[in-house]
């Protein structure tokens, strides 16, 4: 017998049950004996049963396979993120179909369509914008999906985030209590809805609320890397700036690995706090103070939402779900104690 064209029929004639009966055993079903349970195993092991998916979705209309979009698999806030998915996913049985899409708009309608075409039954979109285009290709995808880490400006796909407005607000007040006047917010770009409407609002809210003037030659735009990080070090300095809200951790490590390679003092001379508490806070020396997130937690929410709006457990209304989990902020050795 071919091994690649194995039929569950054949299982079953083999094992001397029904096609039923062998259907309970693959998909882990309790209500069958165990001495049965062997005998179909055995015969799975010897025939090389693997159960078509494709044929499976069909039947069912559900495939057990989520889509996850990510902008970068590299970057190690995403990758926590999608950590979080995947246990969860595997809890419920879910497969998953990761996805690198560049955070770029026409490489995610590619993605989103990619992953349509392979008939998941949801997708998880970490991405930096919800542009037109997109939501225009989520509301046709006509599948559940659910936002982790982006935020949708006009609250049409339900989402799992922190307060990013508040976290930013609350570390701005927390250098300026440190006698810092001049302090930086670095981001990336202000085009996004989650840098303009969230961080740098509660950034500027924190500059009114201590009566400091918002000053825009304070204000750094960046592609979130690095280098960038690195490479506006000089600017920084230059302007005198005292401390400096970092929106990423790659971004941060690139601004403080210039002030320590040009002998500034962290942080009697220079403060620094980053955004996302991934490993590279910890590993930089001075260990950077961050606002922390529960980033496994933030992905593992957002697949239990999509796993209960797929399985009908929400309403309609599902979209307007959109949950904020608890923040921190962690001081370690670029800022003041």
């Amino acid at each position: 017998m071919n091994k690649q064209n194995v039929t569950i029929y054949d299982v079953a004639r083999e094992s001397g049950v029904s096609m039923a009966t062998v259907s309970r055993v693959v998909n882990g079903t309790s209500n069958v004996r165990p001495s049965t349970k062997k005998k179909v195993m055995d015969v799975i092991d010897k025939l090389n049963y693997r159960p078509n998916e494709v044929a499976r979705g069909l039947a069912s209309k559900r495939t057990t396979t989520v889509g996850v979009i990510i902008p970068d698999v590299t970057n190690n806030y995403f990758a926590s993120l999608a950590r979080g998915i995947d246990d969860i996913a595997a809890m419920y049985k879910y497969n998953i179909i990761l996805a690198n899409s560049d955070g770029k708009e026409q490489k995610e309608l590619k993605v989103i369509n990619t992953l349509l075409s392979k008939q998941v039954d949801g997708i998880i979109f970490m991405g930096n914008e919800i542009t037109p285009l997109i939501r225009k290709s989520f509301k046709n995808a006509n599948i559940p999906i659910v936002l982790a880490g982006s935020v949708d400006s006009k609250k049409t796909v339900p989402s799992v985030n922190i307060d990013y407005k508040k976290a930013i607000a609350n570390v701005t007040c927390e250098l300026i209590k440190h006698n810092n006047n001049k302090i930086a917010f670095v981001s990336g770009d202000l085009r996004h809805s989650i840098n303009a409407d969230h961080r740098l609002k509660g950034y500027c809210e924190a500059l009114k609320k201590n009566n400091l003037k918002y000053n825009s030659d304070y204000v750094f735009e960046t592609n979130e890397s690095y280098k960038d990080g690195y490479s506006i070090g000089k600017d920084i300095f230059n302007k005198n700036i005292e401390a400096a809200v970092v929106t990423d951790d790659s971004l941060a490590a690139g601004i403080l690995n210039w002030m320590n390679d040009h002998n500034v003092s962290i942080p009697n001379q220079f403060e620094i706090i980053t955004s996302n508490d991934t490993q590279i806070a910890d590993m930089m020396r001075p260990k950077m103070s961050s606002i922390t997130q529960p980033l496994y937690d933030i992905g593992a929410v957002a697949m239990r939402l999509l796993t209960k709006i797929m399985n009908g457990d929400i309403d309609d209304d599902y979209k307007e779900h959109d949950i904020l989990l608890q923040y921190g902020v962690i001081n370690r050795e670029t800022t003041k104690k």
